[in-house]
């Protein structure tokens, strides 16, 4: 039972199959015999758990019904959750109990999904491969001495493994969407405002947006019909009607045109990589689709903008964590500024005060112009790049990575780690919707599918992800060590 997408145990717990408790437990029995082996999760409400689990079953024998009622899943634990820690990943807010829910916390409870716990993750969402948590790395259920992906590793791990049925992500430069890649599941970021950030720890305020980990398109589909919409506590949140996102992943993929960017089939794509990328594309053309490639002139300069954007938001954002208010504080500091300093160096990690220090320095006197106004010039001409390619096609597809998951430890170079979201960068600082899918294996490990869609065309996304998913089965392929049931 643990196998089955989202949509299917939806099926089996409004057939009485199954009910919620029984499937809750199960995943609770998973997590306790293999999160030892994983390092997925770092929060694990076995009680509260059950307690949801139980209301949902009392709901449905009251006749009510939901597509995620009773249905346990996970959150990264970025989002903040009431009464229940939230430690961003990181020794500085290793102690934080939230008073309040994060929007998207609230809207799963009010659709009566069950929340397992809270997932390992990168600090501050600052990494590529999760190994800059300070509980210590997630492993990679299709090899246990590879990364998988940051920073919502812990949520990919987690699904991945058959930890959870679905998982909250968040996703900043690639976060959710090469996680997704390394472990062989669906990550989908839909466009900058779609999903409010409230409640969500700010890494980079006009990058980040929260999305979803799971199984299949389908599965993205449900979750962004409770995710999506307007709310009044985020000013960057879109008033925009919700649509049904499962309405129209049937639709027919006739005539769609489909945009490959010359740029992403260049210099640094693995060959075998590359090849089933290719042969994934000849399963469009099979559903009635023509290739195009296209050029994004701009898009070589997506890491460079990038890592003087977010550092730069990033070293605004973390301001706030001092040791005055909440968070870690050092002990017995001689004064206020000894308690500032000793506080922020004993509380963030290594990653976290690098790029504290470059955005500061970005920002700072007569360095702006120079390094955050360029930054966000380039920013505009990439956007201008995807709005002429959209002139042209209806979705742009790619690799997600450059090859599948690195072995932990294998990349020390920061700037080889930056390189890692080299596809995913540009669909951020545009603000589009976005998904990686399983797109086949190379040496027995995953690989994503990556497609870029326009904005606030996240109905179409996962409609074209969909159809894919009906023709091939990447997206029902597990870990051989994780496939058990529980």
């Amino acid at each position: 039972m643990i196998e089955k997408t989202v949509a299917e145990l939806s099926v089996a717990l409004a057939s009485g199959d199954i009910s919620s408790v029984e499937l809750t437990q199960a995943y609770l029995n998973r997590i306790a015999e293999l999160n030892t082996e994983l390092n997925a999760f770092i929060t694990v409400c076995d009680e509260s758990a059950l307690d949801q689990a139980r209301a949902a079953d009392a709901a449905r024998a009251n006749g009510e019904a939901g597509a995620l009622l009773g249905i346990p899943m996970a959150h990264k634990d970025i989002f903040c959750t009431q009464g229940i820690s939230t430690t961003c990943g990181s020794r500085m807010l290793q102690n934080f109990v939230s008073p309040y829910d994060a929007t998207v916390v609230k809207r799963f409870k009010a659709a009566g999904a069950v929340t397992l716990g809270k997932t390992n993750m990168d600090e501050f969402a600052m990494g590529s491969s999760n190994e800059n948590s300070f509980f210590g790395p997630v492993r990679n259920p299709w090899d246990t001495n590879r990364v998988p992906g940051g920073s919502s590793g812990g949520s990919a791990a987690a699904v991945a493994a058959g930890l959870c049925a679905m998982a909250t992500g968040t996703d900043t430069g690639g976060s959710i969407r090469q996680p997704a890649a390394f472990c062989g599941i669906t990550g989908f970021k839909p466009s900058y405002g779609r999903v409010s950030r409230w409640g969500m720890i700010a890494f980079a305020s006009s990058l980040d947006q929260a999305g979803t980990l799971c199984q299949s398109a389908e599965d993205a589909a449900l979750m962004m019909n409770v995710m999506a919409g307007l709310d009044s506590k985020d000013s960057t949140s879109i008033d925009r009607d919700v649509e049904d996102y499962t309405a129209t992943l049937d639709d027919s993929l006739d005539g769609l045109k489909i945009g490959i960017p010359r740029q992403h089939f260049a210099q640094g794509l693995n060959a075998e990589v590359e090849q089933a990328i290719r042969d994934a594309l000849r399963e469009y053309e099979k559903l009635g689709a023509t290739i195009k490639e296209i050029d994004l002139p701009n898009n070589h300069l997506s890491v460079s903008a990038y890592y003087v954007v977010a550092p730069a938001e990033a070293s605004a954002n973390l301001s706030r964590y001092d040791g005055v208010r909440y968070g870690y504080r050092c002990e017995n500091p001689l004064d206020l500024e000894d308690m500032y300093k000793r506080s922020r160096s004993e509380g963030f990690g290594d990653e976290v005060k690098r790029r504290i220090m470059v955005g500061t320095y970005a920002l700072s006197a007569g360095y702006y112009d120079a390094y955050y106004r360029k930054a966000q010039k380039i920013r505009r001409l990439i956007k201008n790049d995807f709005n002429a390619a959209f002139e042209e096609v209806d979705i742009i597809v790619g690799p997600t990575s450059p090859h599948t998951a690195f072995k932990l430890g294998a990349k020390s170079d920061p700037v080889a780690m930056y390189l890692e979201d080299i596809y995913t960068i540009a669909a951020n600082l545009a603000g589009l919707p976005a998904i990686s899918i399983p797109g086949g294996m190379v040496n027995g490990l995953p690989i994503g599918l990556h497609l870029v869609g326009n904005d606030f065309a996240e109905a179409k996304v996962l409609n074209i992800a969909h159809q894919f998913q009906q023709q091939t089965g990447w997206h029902r392929r597990k870990p051989s060590a994780f496939t058990q049931e529980g």
